[in-house]
């Protein structure tokens, strides 16, 4: 059976409106990101997934359609798109599409329609219920905050949005829906895009009792009833038999407060479903009691479980990783993780190293491979994400103090990976001539694109090289993973085994000196393939890490 090209691949994450603007509007556009495809291709990515570029009103940057079929006027034309797709073909790069098929905008026409009797046909494309006792329908909530129902006046029911409320849910009961979904799925496809990112895709199949939840853990009541839903794998199988196998389309499913044992069956070949999925836990390990607004500390040993037990169990069954630390949701993980002070180009490639060597296909985010940072904004107004607004507003009325609760913000805000790509350091950081529609990083100056080229040291060719390994090593594909060291407080360590072939990572994972100890009699002498530091021991019994040292050894078994 032939390898699918995807799983030697590495894919770059652009979120459109923070990556270049050719039109002077503060936001990027088509044209800004077909101008930078000659970048992407030095860096040795294959595939470039675009965050929503359909029409919406923004309310969540996108993630609210109100037509499937047509492009943000800001960002350009069709033609502009199918200009882009013909540009990465022309440099063999791909086009990944992220598409939102829980919830629409409440401005598309179809909940128009919905509004407007409740005899309308587009009625049940929507969650409808009767108010229980003059208030809603059950205690869910939604993932923004608040309550996941609200009011329509008109019908005097209520609709469900396990986002915004503007993000109302679609009715995935409903065969209508999908067959339409699937039929606008199919029209991108046509264009000759060749992948398509699911957006929380693991949510579409609800329980249909609706019933109260009365043991949620911090009160995210509902979850349980939504999350990984009773008809979801057929809902996916129908997916991928009506889309993605015609079309031969790599698939990702971003999935919210999975399972491993949903993940496993979403991916494992013979299920039909998705090529891969996203799930998060590895990045929760600094939430305090789960929860996202605290400042919580990195509990380490945790996220080397989180991450060796899902390669462990996806390995088991055939399945597919994708590998990421960053996204338009997540914090740098420079500033989370790592350091934005004396180590911070060893603390980025440390980090980098640690993922890229696991087995999965990796996802960059803009700017992550030239090492860009959290913003640290200090004052309300410099944040435009409505969930950040709206976590801004719960914590104040806890009674939190304004600085704590700012505090907490500048750590957790999604405006954090937002800010617009750093290219150089003229004004706006290269991004744009007119006034960006986020603040640009104060430190645009140290951190760009053209210093990180001119530095043959610089975190980009770090990220380079490791793009280049995964193609030139199958075991970085094949290998078993292992895990060594999980009770080591500051090491992570792992071994991939694979046809007469081992590949060794030890890194350690903060700012001070880590002894390691190689807890195998075997031989222990490899070639290093790459390395944060110059000169890092090729013997590696016994090891004294520097801060954030990392090295990727490999040696015939």
């Amino acid at each position: 059976m032939q390898e699918a090209w995807w799983k030697r691949s590495t894919v770059y994450q652009i979120y459109p409106k923070s990556f270049h603007d050719t039109k002077g509007t503060g936001m990027g556009d088509i044209q800004g990101i077909i101008e930078k495809l000659d970048y992407l291709k030095e860096l040795g990515v294959d595939m470039v997934w675009l965050t929503p570029i359909y029409q919406s009103p923004q309310q969540d940057n996108g993630y609210d359609i109100s037509d499937y079929y047509r492009v943000v006027p800001a960002y350009g034309t069709m033609e502009d798109l199918e200009r882009l797709i013909s540009e990465l073909h022309d440099r063999d790069m791909k086009l990944m599409m992220d598409i939102v098929i829980n919830h629409t905008s409440t401005d598309h026409e179809w909940f128009r329609q919905a509004t407007s009797s409740i005899d309308n046909p587009y009625r049940d494309y929507y969650i409808w219920r009767d108010p229980r006792e003059g208030a809603e329908p059950n205690n869910w909530v939604s993932k923004f905050g608040g309550s996941a129902w609200s009011l329509e006046d008109h019908t005097n029911q209520y609709y469900l949005h396990l986002f915004d409320k503007t993000q109302a849910d679609l009715n995935w009961e409903n065969e209508k829906v999908r067959e339409e979904l699937f039929q606008m799925m199919n029209f991108w496809a046509d264009k000759g895009l060749d992948g398509l990112r699911l957006d929380v895709i693991n949510l579409v199949s609800k329980a249909q009792s609706f019933p109260d939840d009365h043991d949620a853990p911090d009160g995210q009541y509902g979850k349980e009833y939504y999350t990984d839903g009773p008809r979801i794998h057929e809902f996916m199988h129908q997916m991928n038999q009506a889309v993605f196998a015609p079309h031969d389309l790599v698939t990702v499913g971003e999935m919210s407060s999975t399972s491993l044992a949903a993940c496993q069956q979403y991916t494992k070949p013979d299920a039909e479903e998705l090529d891969m999925t996203f799930n998060f836990h590895h990045l929760k390990v600094d939430y305090e009691n789960g929860k996202k607004w605290t400042d919580g500390r990195l509990e380490f040993i945790k996220l080397k479980q989180i991450l060796s037990d899902w390669q462990v169990g996806m390995q088991e069954v055939g399945g597919w990783n994708a590998l990421f630390w960053c996204n338009h949701d997540q914090p740098r993980i420079v500033s989370r993780f790592g350091n934005e002070g004396p180590y911070w180009k060893e603390s980025a490639k440390m980090l980098a190293s640690v993922l890229h060597m696991m087995q999965g296909t990796p996802y960059i985010y803009q700017g992550e491979e030239i090492g860009m940072t959290d913003p640290k904004f200090t004052k309300l107004e410099d944040y435009k994400d409505v969930e950040t607004h709206n976590a801004y507003m719960a914590l104040r009325e806890t009674g939190m103090a304004e600085e704590q609760v700012l505090r907490i913000i500048q750590l957790r805000s999604r405006d954090n990976s937002r800010t617009p790509m750093q290219w150089n350091d003229t004004e706006n950081a290269g991004f744009t001539d007119g006034k960006p529609w986020l603040k640009v990083a104060s430190n645009y100056q140290d951190i760009n694109v053209e210093k990180a080229l001119r530095d043959e040291n610089s975190i980009f060719y770090h990220y380079q090289k490791l793009i280049r390994l995964r193609k030139e090593y199958a075991i970085i594909t094949h290998g078993d993973y292992e895990p060594l060291c999980m009770d080591d407080e500051r090491i992570f360590c792992y071994e991939r085994r694979w046809n007469g072939e081992k590949l060794l990572v030890v890194a350690n994972f903060f700012g001070e000196e880590a002894e390691f100890s190689y807890p195998k009699a075997q031989t222990a002498k490899a070639e290093i393939l790459l390395s944060n530091y110059q000169d890092s021991p090729s013997e590696y019994r016994q090891i004294k890490l520097r801060p954030y040292e990392a090295v990727i050894y490999h040696s015939k078994v």
